[in-house]
């Protein structure tokens, strides 16, 4: 049989408008179901780290590792899509979300953390895949629907708020006693089924023009617009992985119920995904710099909460409102981006973004753990507001000079 080339030589056609829907909600229901993944790894992270390393200073060092993964198969993932297609990007990931599961359980078994952190690594590559669904949905619908195709994808995260804290729930304490063992074969079952619903996704095959076409990349990213876009979307999402890191391990030292800190991270994962019901609608009437602004404003108030107490409670609102905050403030951002390339210059733009966001994320989740067990919880709090001024101030200079266009 002949090797098919990646390339074809004139530009598919854009999806019809039944079959760009019928894209859009098969990507919405991967995404519920890919994103459980990440809910798993947040969840049972740092408890399986503390388990098994050899020095409680490690214990986040996974979930720092899942981070690092994420950042560093960003831009091979969007490689692989510009060259073969996003459906060969997507069976790579969710690949990776079973190994992640296979491996992981594996180490529970043998004791072996640097297996587990190991593990983590291949859950950040499904994750970095993952996050590139809401692009997809983009590239299904007319310019005026991007925002919504874009937040409807996110929205699939609420499901996946579900789906990740109670797989851990009823599945922790099947197989005594490695604690956690089952969930993470149950989180590769997961991840084998989302790569059954996204085998249904069809997308235009890469095109020549796509391969060789666009602007030099320098010029994109000098652009102001896109420069306060991955400035905001990187400091949104450091800020919600830098304290949701630390949560679940806060609340064990604290003395809380491991079902207290996963339904903490339930309602928190919920709080991320369900405003996309109506981000995209917020974003078309105000504008996505308008929606950003307000996403940082909710990460403070998050820090604040958390700064006045250790009760369930203040975890719980705390957490709810962090990820509101991300909400607005990553599916704000990935709203720049959008306007910020041509569509022959979407894959290399888009993962490039991911890229600079989730790298900058990597470092803080570094720093979360140690400063959590050297200084405690409040500390984690109040540096966070370091990064959150300055993505405020950046946005507020930016809008005041009139630099791009941030409506």
């Amino acid at each position: 049989m002949p090797h098919a080339s990646p390339v074809t030589a004139e530009r598919a056609p854009a999806p019809a408008a039944k079959t760009g829907t019928a894209n859009v909600v098969r990507l919405a229901i991967a995404q519920a179901l890919a994103g459980a993944n990440s809910v798993v790894v947040f969840s049972t992270g740092a408890i399986v780290g503390n388990m098994l390393a050899p020095s409680k200073i490690l214990a986040t060092l996974p979930i720092s590792i899942f981070v690092v993964g994420m950042a560093a198969c960003s831009l091979p993932a969007g490689s692989i899509a510009r060259r073969y297609g996003r459906n060969a990007a997507f069976m790579t990931g969710t690949a990776c979300g079973v190994l992640v599961g296979l491996l992981s359980a594996l180490a529970i078994l043998t004791a072996n953390f640097w297996l587990f952190s190991a593990a983590m690594f291949f859950g950040g590559a499904y994750a970095a895949v993952v996050f590139s669904f809401r692009f997809a949905a983009a590239e299904c619908v007319p310019a005026e629907r991007r925002p919504r195709a874009l937040s409807t994808v996110m929205a699939g995260g609420v499901f996946a708020g579900v789906i990740g804290p109670q797989l851990v729930t009823y599945t922790m304490n099947l197989w005594p006693p490695y604690l956690f063992a089952a969930t993470f074969l149950a989180q590769a079952a997961v991840a084998a089924l989302a790569a059954v619903v996204l085998a249904g996704v069809r997308l235009p095959r890469p095109t020549t023009e796509d391969l060789d076409g666009g602007r030099p990349l320098a010029v994109i990213l000098a652009q102001p617009r896109f420069i306060i876009a991955v400035v905001c979307g990187a400091v949104s999402y450091l800020l919600m992985n830098f304290v949701m890191t630390a949560a679940p391990l806060a609340m064990h030292l604290c003395g809380h119920a491991q079902e207290n800190a996963n339904l903490g991270l339930q309602w928190h994962v919920i709080a991320m995904y369900g405003p996309s019901f109506f981000t995209g609608r917020l974003i078309t009437r105000f504008g996505a710099s308008s929606v950003v602004a307000a996403g940082l404003a909710l990460t403070g108030a998050a820090a604040i909460v958390g700064l006045a107490g250790v009760d369930v409670a203040h975890f719980w609102l705390s957490l709810i409102l962090l990820g509101v905050g991300w909400n607005f403030g990553f599916v704000g951002a990935s709203a720049l981006v959008l306007d910020c390339h041509r569509p022959e210059e979407r894959t290399r733009v888009q993962s490039v973004n991911d890229f600079i966001v989730f790298g900058m994320v990597a470092l803080g989740s570094f720093s979360s753990g140690g400063l959590l067990t050297s200084y405690g919880w409040n500390t984690v709090l109040w540096v966070s507001f370091v990064p959150l001024a300055l993505a405020a101030s950046a946005l507020a200079f930016t809008a005041v000079r009139g630099a791009g266009r941030m409506a």
